[in-house]
């Protein structure tokens, strides 16, 4: 048995994501409305014990409100609570580096490198399958490696060939552009990251956040295959 993922959204029109160990299931952030988690998840909402959300911004954060009405509890950062006025029980304050259990998941939060108020990556450990997931999107690289993952879910959200390209073309401005390279994680520090980690344990790589414009689903599934070795899921 192993950790079941399941994408319910990912890029820049929405990210959500589900993680189920048989035992606990848990949702990474809220991107997409409600009703669409329920349709994805066949209605079996209930067993939801938390959701934790990286930051603020609306393809990550912007049915919060429907996922509190629907009484799932959301954990996430001071500053990510803040920015979006989130209160009451339901809403836990984490802090990076403090680990945490929900359900048979210990949960470390950690910074990542973005545009946001408290930005939060995570990693899951499950006691019921042993596994180690790393979330890691929306940060212009990572200062922290980490080891023992079986599934790592890694923002891959531009080449800087075709995001040059498309300023040339004008389908991209340079203040876009700017934001772009100082906010996201492009190709090449993908493959920077996954060449500095311990990948002996990995079963797959899920590439998720692709932006629409500046990507190529199929280059990047077979760049980073032919990299690392592993099997690679475009989310």
């Amino acid at each position: 048995m192993s950790v079941n993922i399941q994408v319910l959204g990912s890029g820049s029109s929405g990210n959500c994501y589900a993680v189920d160990d048989g035992s606990s299931k848990i949702m990474i952030d809220a991107g997409v409305p409600w009703k669409r988690v329920q349709q994805k998840l066949g209605f079996k909402t209930s067993g939801i014990c938390a959701l934790l959300l990286g930051h603020e911004h609306s393809d990550h954060a912007g049915y919060i409100s429907q996922a509190l009405r629907a009484a799932i509890d959301v954990y996430t950062s001071g500053g990510t609570a803040s920015a979006l006025g989130l209160s009451g029980h339901r809403v836990h304050i984490i802090k990076p580096r403090e680990a945490f259990t929900v359900g048979s998941f210990t949960v470390l939060p950690f910074q990542v490198e973005h545009d946001a108020a408290e930005p939060l990556g995570f990693v899951l450990n499950s006691s019921v399958t042993d596994e180690r997931l790393l979330y890691l999107t929306d940060s212009v690289y990572s200062r922290y490696t980490f080891s023992g993952c079986s599934r790592i879910l890694l923002e891959c959200n531009y080449a800087l060939d075709i995001l040059n390209e498309n300023v040339k073309n004008g389908t991209v401005d340079m203040e876009l552009k700017k934001r772009i390279i100082k906010s996201h994680m492009s190709l090449q520090t993908v493959k920077d990251f996954l060449k500095a980690n311990d990948l002996s344990r990995v079963e797959a790589i899920y590439l998720i956040h692709l932006s629409d414009q500046n990507s190529c689903a199929e280059r990047f599934k077979r760049e980073i295959m032919e990299l690392t070795g592993k099997p690679v899921i475009v989310a």
